[in-house]
């Protein structure tokens, strides 16, 4: 993935090449949370800082909005992932994300790939 300026303007016209492609012009794999045993792990990122990465996860920390409770809830299985259906029955999350907890159907709030953790919120 390159995430540097792009070669052609929004109107459709031509920009001109100021350098050549840099390292930090690169972007990662996208990271594809499944539902299963928790694993993580740290990634170095821009300036040094580190990022953690949820590979898997089996609980949420999931909002009920009618008593305003918060509960760490395991996750049975994705509905639906509006990213790709592809990824209904592979059970990928991400922000968006349709999951069944023991709660019921929840919402993902938060992006498992980018904060280690996984927030979602009752519907």
């Amino acid at each position: 993935m390159f995430q540097g300026r792009a070669t052609t303007k929004p109107s459709g016209g031509k920009l001109r090449t100021l350098r050549s492609k840099r390292r930090f012009e690169i972007g990662r794999e996208p990271t594809l949370t499944r539902v299963g045993e928790t694993q993580r792990k740290v990634v170095r990122s821009f300036g040094g800082s580190s990022k953690v990465i949820l590979l898997k996860g089996q609980f949420a920390n999931v909002y009920n909005p009618k008593d305003k409770t918060t509960k760490k809830t395991k996750i049975v299985t994705v509905r639906q992932n509006p990213a790709n259906p592809h990824y209904v029955q592979r059970n990928i999350m991400g922000k968006g994300s349709i999951v069944q907890t023991e709660l019921g159907e929840a919402i993902i709030t938060s992006r498992p790939g980018q904060d280690g953790v996984i927030n979602a919120i009752l519907k």
